[in-house]
């Protein structure tokens, strides 16, 4: 039990704080590392690494998963796939974060920053279409919080033009469309599998494949720009410098730990799915006297509980929250900062017609609650109580 200590206002509060995250092992992650360790075969590609990329195809749907250093890279990835060049655009929304402008920046192409939904901070769909050019050449969508994008209406406008889709699920492993696995959708996917994600490694992702004509090419960007992994299948007798690449291998170390958060996804999932559903159904009465906004999932949308976020009133209202959170032992936090009007978005890219004004007031006031698949009740009932005790500040109307 957590020892109580007195607050200054004499009601009692734990000694120890909410984190915002903790990360979760499911019991096998230290076995399975040091039976890596003990195999000698420690670098990309072992039996750990088959094993865990198994798990993601079939978690996706895709008909293959290569795992990575990062979503990052696995985003990296999709750029050198596509052969982008100097000059390409590439549609994404304005609320995401900076790794889906960069790997495509890399190359050369230009972000084409799209505003989101005001419900489920999605790139709006009914905006892509303007931002299309002639020189567009991938729509990027960022399934938020792991509800999924309208890929119906998506997919839609690609298939008029001709524009691939890639989906940078970092956040959506286990969530779906229309009982279609999120990941599925697009030509290419990207997985994270950071700290903070619902299966993690402490750093590492995945390219998830669904158009076989990426498979063979994938695997050679992936290993230095070689045919390594035919050599060591057998198929040829030395591997050579066949195209342009990098190192992106996960380690079969991390791979080991990976596959032990894999196999235990369905109680990782039950863990985060108890506290998400706590704290939409305690919070309902509060949210709705005080103004604000709990996510929104469409129907049609099943999503793995990643993130629990709170919008209130005012742009300075998610400050306020946050602050008052923290006075009461809770970690909580904001979220992205928008792409469009940074430093690097401004140099890099440019704005679709009609600006990103929902990303802006999204932006300036989101809260992020303590979510984490080993949260205890007493955690989650010290969040619940927190909050409802904060009385949110309309904007005053002119």
């Amino acid at each position: 039990m957590l020892k109580e200590t007195p607050r200054p206002d004499g009601s009692p509060e734990a000694a120890a704080r909410v984190p915002f995250n903790r990360a979760y092992t499911a019991g096998r992650e230290t076995a399975y590392m040091a039976a890596a360790v003990r195999s000698g075969s420690t670098a990309g590609d072992g039996p750990f690494t088959r094993r865990a990329a198994a798990h993601v195809a079939a978690l996706t749907g895709a008909p293959r998963a290569l795992l990575t250093t990062s979503c990052t890279h696995a985003l990296e990835l999709t750029a050198l796939l596509l052969d982008l060049r100097p000059g390409d655009e590439v549609i994404m929304p304005a609320f995401t974060f900076t790794s889906t402008a960069n790997a495509y920046v890399l190359r050369g192409a230009v972000p084409v920053f799209v505003d989101v939904r005001p419900d489920t901070l999605n790139i709006d769909e009914r905006l892509i279409e303007d931002a299309v050019t002639e020189r567009t050449r991938a729509i990027v969508v960022v399934h938020y919080a792991g509800v999924a994008c309208e890929m119906d209406a998506v997919l839609d406008v690609a298939g008029r033009y001709g524009i691939p889709v890639v989906e940078d699920n970092a956040h959506g492993l286990g969530g779906s469309y229309r009982g279609r696995p999120l990941g599925s959708l697009g030509v290419l996917g990207a997985q994270s599998f950071h700290m903070t994600k619902n299966v993690q490694c402490g750093e590492g992702g995945a390219l998830v494949i669904n158009d076989e004509r990426f498979a063979e090419r994938a695997e050679i960007l992936r290993e230095k720009g070689t045919d390594r992994g035919r050599f060591f299948r057998g198929e040829v007798d030395k591997y050579h410098w066949q195209d342009t690449g990098s190192s992106y291998l996960l380690s079969d170390v991390l791979a080991a730990f990976l596959l032990a958060q894999l196999e235990a996804f369905t109680d990782i999932q039950a863990g985060r799915e108890r506290v998400w559903a706590a704290y939409h159904e305690r919070l309902a009465a509060w949210a709705a006297a005080n103004g604000v906004r709990r996510p929104t999932v469409p129907e049609g949308a099943a999503h793995p509980a990643h993130l629990y976020y709170l919008l209130p009133p005012g742009r300075a209202g998610g400050d306020a929250l946050i602050e008052h959170l923290s006075r009461h032992g809770v970690q909580a936090v904001s979220h992205y900062r928008p792409l469009h009007d940074a430093p690097a978005g401004v140099r890099y890219g440019r704005v679709a017609p009609g600006g990103c004004p929902v990303t802006e007031r999204v932006a300036a006031g989101m809260v992020r609650l303590p979510l984490f698949a080993g949260m205890t009740e007493r955690e989650v009932d010290r969040v619940v109580d927190a909050v409802v005790r904060h009385r949110a500040r309309r904007p005053r109307r002119r």
